[in-house]
């Protein structure tokens, strides 16, 4: 799996665009706004488009012959055929924990090659963080001017600390599916937050039995094995990108082995 562009360059740009998106996003939530839907329900706001046109924008600008495909595109029907190689735009995930006044929304840009998941961007703007990361090259967080490397933690003898998503707290499927494990603690939280999580060694696993489209998981999952997790479907083998519809099944998120 190789990449034809300089992959530590391209990561301080996607670095520096979730970094723009995220004072872009931060700026629609002081100054207020008003919350749409899209044709599947799923809510929208100014914030989402400012920030994917300013982001959509840079990548192009940049990698004129890397395809972008994001979120808000692919709603209004611009549709992006994918590459060897393509960016995978979410310009706000969590909108509706962001619209809830919450703080658990990230901004994601990925990159993938030949079907997997190698490089993401991954800014959480309401807690000043951006997480980065190369598979095979590690993986970082940057808070303001400092960046430290984070890597996944081995599971203590007490058991997991596991991140489910808030919005699949009471899915029967979730409570069976911790049953095989030994848990310590559980916490629901939404967006991509969660990988971050496991990949800065503050948890070990979180279980997505919900719907979630490519765009939503490319870029931490790229941190996410960069940081020496893995990202897993039912059957063990790994999540993979550039599918038909862009929709992902089922998938599992783990720390160290």
């Amino acid at each position: 799996m190789q990449s034809s562009f300089d992959l530590p360059v391209l990561l301080e740009q996607a670095v520096r665009l979730v970094g723009a998106a995220s004072a872009e996003i931060l700026a629609v939530r002081r100054d207020g706004f008003a919350v749409d839907h899209k044709e599947d329900q799923s809510p929208v706001t100014i914030a989402d488009m400012r920030a994917e046109r300013l982001i959509v924008a840079g990548l192009r600008d940049a990698t004129p012959d890397i395809p972008v495909i994001a979120e808000e595109e692919v709603a209004a029907g611009r549709l992006t055929t994918p590459g060897r190689q393509f960016w995978l735009v979410d310009p706000l995930d969590g909108t509706r924990e962001f619209a809830a006044g919450r703080d658990e929304f990230v901004v994601n840009i990925g990159l993938v090659v030949d079907g997997r998941a190698i490089l993401g961007a991954v800014a959480a703007p309401a807690q000043g963080m951006i997480y980065g990361g190369i598979v095979g090259h590690g993986a970082f967080c940057q808070q303001g001017a400092r960046r430290h490397v984070i890597r996944v933690r081995a599971v203590p003898a007490e058991g997991m600390t596991v991140f489910a998503s808030r919005h699949y707290a009471d899915d029967p499927a979730l409570e069976s599916c911790l049953a095989r494990y030994k848990v310590a603690r559980l916490t629901n939280i939404g967006s991509a937050l969660k990988f971050c999580r496991i990949a800065e060694g503050v948890a070990d696993f979180y279980p997505r039995l919900g719907r979630t489209m490519e765009w939503d998981t490319a870029a931490p999952q790229a941190l996410l094995e960069a940081a020496g997790g893995r990202v897993v479907i039912a059957d063990g083998t790994a999540l993979t990108y550039g599918k038909v519809g862009f929709e992902n099944p089922h998938f599992f998120c783990y720390g160290a082995n």
